[in-house]
């Protein structure tokens, strides 16, 4: 959705439904992976992001909230073959994730194979879909020209993915304008935020899903901007 159409952040609720928890350091014990899912259930976001070890442990923490248990395929550098990033995202659905952010075929983007990249894409829209499941797929923009960008996003949306998102944070890349100019608007934008001020900046530029380690951080400081004056 384009950030001229989209209707402004004026609730809690509102900010807190547009944040992806991410949980996905390598050296995150279980007690820390179970201490950011009871997090983000005292805070009623939209997502949590694990580690593919770790989606039982949020599918089953996470049963009987409104919260989606996501995971991660091909992370984070999208240089799994096909085959590999189907079975790993097919064996999570199965586990009970919901959303799956995958990182798309970078090497081959950048090496103009681009049948190769929408094949890819159509087949793991087609198995989240088949589940009911969310598909937010990963460009990396700081390896891309913005021609690839662009042809990027054509295939994204050939294969009808839920969400686009620039970068990792591994590569940093800051092209949500170009993004959203060249996506259509039932594709949503992702980006990455760690304070408040981010994510309204983000948002402002068309995102509609905030990944971020620093969720209850963000989400109290938006209550302290939307709460009453006192006398």
């Amino acid at each position: 959705m384009s950030p001229e159409s989209r209707p402004p952040l004026t609730t809690y609720q509102d900010f807190a439904q547009m944040i992806d928890h991410a949980v996905l350091k390598p050296e995150l014990t279980d007690v820390d992976v179970v201490a950011a899912l009871e997090m983000a259930k005292r805070h009623g976001i939209a997502c949590v992001t694990v580690r593919p070890c770790d989606i039982d442990l949020a599918a089953r923490i996470l049963a009987g909230s409104a919260i989606k248990p996501g995971s991660v395929s091909s992370f984070p550098h999208g240089w799994q073959n096909t085959a590999t990033k189907l079975y790993e995202t097919r064996d999570l659905l199965r586990r009970g994730a919901k959303e799956i952010d995958m990182v798309v075929a970078i090497s081959k983007l950048l090496s103009r194979e681009f049948q190769h990249v929408q094949t890819e894409l159509i087949q793991m829209s087609e198995a989240c879909h088949k589940e009911g499941a969310i598909l937010k797929v990963i460009l990396e923009t700081g390896y891309l020209t913005d021609e690839l960008k662009i042809i990027a996003c054509r295939c994204c949306e050939r294969a009808e993915v839920d969400f686009v998102q620039a970068s990792t944070d591994i590569a940093p890349a800051d092209d949500l304008a170009l993004l959203r100019k060249y996506l259509p608007e039932e594709i949503g934008l992702k980006s990455s935020a760690l304070t408040v001020d981010e994510a309204l900046a983000a948002h402002a530029a068309g995102c509609s899903r905030i990944g971020t380690t620093a969720t209850a951080a963000i989400l109290e400081a938006w209550k302290a901007r939307i709460a009453p004056p006192t006398v």
